[in-house]
């Protein structure tokens, strides 16, 4: 039986859990696919932390040259996330004839371009099914089982952390800091969770799944990107008095010959399939032409989830290898029909609004007045009960507007003297 083997960087959580599987399921992969996989050299800065693997130690090292330079080693699996050296060592992977595999959807995010060049300049791989939605087989799916459909949106949950965030504060009405800080000590949140609670980590996650749906490279900077630390309590309580959920929502979309691209916090249905999706789950929902719609649902984070994506990812490789094929990494072709991407102040939708004011007469025909004046029609209105301090929350449903023309109503409605707070705004999507 052919034997292939693995070099392994970074032996952290997911690393482990890689470990373990192979070697719990060596024998049923090795039926499966008739190649016997083997983990040869394993490197990490720190080999002093307890894990819950036991590895020979004449595999183990710390210095990653021995993994890229062994001629034996035939896949190099990079788990040790963020941008340097993750990305010296993949490249010096790719150029020494090594398939990588990874999750690190950051590095992919902001040089995928460069990486996957060498790759293809070099017949080899990179493989990156654990980017996006850890065990959820998204990337696989789009890539292959959805092959022949032409996509018009994609909305994902794709970060466990802010989800969990929002889950606790819509069942237990507790403030934003407090529901980080459950987070935190249930291990779903990272001592500094800037990433996953203002978008960044969905942004990531969002340029992979842009790029596989329509074959267009974006960047973090084309991305318009909102996280939920402006979100409270209250606008989630509003929200379900309305029939709505609010969710952290990574959206690409076709308009017309534009493309929009976004991650904010969203307004769905109850109904809604994904405003059912709660905790640290993930899932993507998927429009497609002939397929039509789709939802992709699972854990978005943990050790043997994401390591199960990173171990399909290495038998796909090693089935390669066995068949000697070559198959570019990333074979979308843009939709010719994209002409851009639409720019913020361009799109469209309906809104929740939320506006502070003093109660008083004639202080929400100042607003209706504002806001009619900018073109905006509103569907619903309704006055919540009033706070000590004779501020009452005034919360309104729009009809569809363009940005530019809601934030410029705002704008000038914060500016009234009985407006105690900034407005908020969120986006309602799936009506």
């Amino acid at each position: 039986m052919r034997k292939i083997n693995v070099g392994l960087i970074g032996f952290g959580n997911i690393g482990c859990g890689v470990v373990k599987i192979l070697q719990q399921r060596r024998f049923l992969l090795a039926q499966k696919i008739g190649i016997e996989i083997t983990i040869k050299k394993i490197c990490d800065k720190d080999l002093t932390l307890k894990r819950d693997v036991i590895v020979g130690k004449n595999c183990l090292g710390r210095d990653a040259n021995e993994i890229i330079d062994d001629p034996q080693i035939d896949i190099i699996v990079e788990l040790i996330g963020g941008i340097n050296p993750a990305k010296e060592f993949i490249l010096a992977a790719l150029k020494k004839g090594k398939h990588v595999v990874t999750a690190n959807k950051a590095l992919l995010a902001e040089h995928g371009n460069e990486l996957f060049a060498v790759a293809n300049e070099r017949g080899k791989n990179i493989y990156f099914e654990a980017s996006v939605g850890a065990g959820i087989p998204i990337i696989k799916s789009i890539k292959e089982g959805l092959v022949a459909n032409k996509f018009s949106s994609i909305f994902g949950i794709v970060n466990g952390t802010s989800n969990y965030v929002l889950t606790q504060m819509s069942r237990e009405g507790c403030s934003l800091d407090c529901a980080i800080k459950s987070a935190k000590a249930k291990g779903f949140a990272e001592k500094d969770p800037t990433l996953d609670i203002e978008g960044i980590d969905s942004a990531h996650k969002l340029v992979l799944l842009t790029y596989l749906a329509f074959g267009k490279i974006v960047s973090l900077k084309d991305i318009f990107i909102e996280g939920i630390s402006q979100v409270s309590s209250s606008d989630i309580s509003y929200a379900k008095d309305l029939g709505y959920e609010i969710k952290l929502l990574a959206i690409v979309k076709k308009e017309a010959a534009e493309l929009e691209v976004r991650v904010h916090p969203t307004l769905l249905p109850s109904e809604h399939l994904l405003s059912s999706v709660d905790g640290v789950f993930n899932a993507i929902y998927v429009s497609s032409d002939l397929a039509g719609d789709l939802m992709f649902y699972g854990p978005g984070a943990g050790q043997l989830s994401a390591a199960s994506a990173v171990v399909s990812d290495i038998v796909d490789l090693t089935q390669d290898i066995k068949a000697g094929l070559f198959r570019p990494t990333l074979n979308s072709i843009e939709d010719g029909s994209i002409k851009g991407l639409r720019q913020i102040n361009e799109f469209e939708n309906k809104y929740y609004i939320r506006i502070m004011a003093v109660d008083k007469p004639g202080v929400l025909a100042k607003i209706s007045g504002i806001l009619a004046k900018f073109g905006i029609s509103i569907a619903s209105v309704t006055q919540k009960e009033r706070l000590k301090s004779q501020v009452v929350p005034v919360v309104m449903v729009t009809h569809e507007v363009k940005e530019k023309n809601l934030r410029g109503a705002l704008k000038m409605i914060d500016k009234l003297k009985d407006i105690k707070e900034k407005s908020v705004a969120i986006r309602i999507e799936g009506v």
